[in-house]
């Protein structure tokens, strides 16, 4: 069965940093692209980041570029998201998300396709 979980969230004040952990279960974790999302009240769902796990390929939104920064540890089959410098405007709930490479894709404006697989979420709150 697969799994994402994402763990991390809390709330922080407007300038301070989280990490965020997505632990991934029940697939070939080397074929897959591992992305973050997420989604305000009353807005769609946006992708923030991804990282292509086999070729350490990563693609941001420009909204978080150089503010987030992806990884992954692909010996515990997580990928973590790192936000520093925090915004209010970050405040969403955050999904991890899963699909093949070669079959997703990131755009620079939150756009994307393609995953397959997604987490239930987890609540970040920055304040003002």
């Amino acid at each position: 069965e697969v799994q994402l979980v994402e763990s991390g969230g809390g709330l922080v004040q407007a300038g301070g940093s989280l990490r965020l952990s997505c632990a991934a279960s029940g697939f070939r974790f080397d074929d897959y692209v591992i992305g973050w999302f997420r989604q305000a009240p009353g807005k769609e769902r946006e992708g923030v980041s991804g990282i292509s796990i086999n070729t350490g390929s990563t693609y941001y939104a420009d909204s978080v570029k150089g503010r987030f920064t992806i990884s992954s540890d692909n010996a515990k089959n997580t990928v973590y998201l790192q936000m520093n410098s925090l915004k209010p405007e970050d405040t969403a709930v955050y999904y991890c998300a899963a699909g093949l490479a070669g079959a997703t894709w990131f755009g620079t404006h939150g756009d994307y396709y393609g995953m397959n697989h997604w987490g239930t979420g987890t609540l970040v709150t920055v304040s003002s």
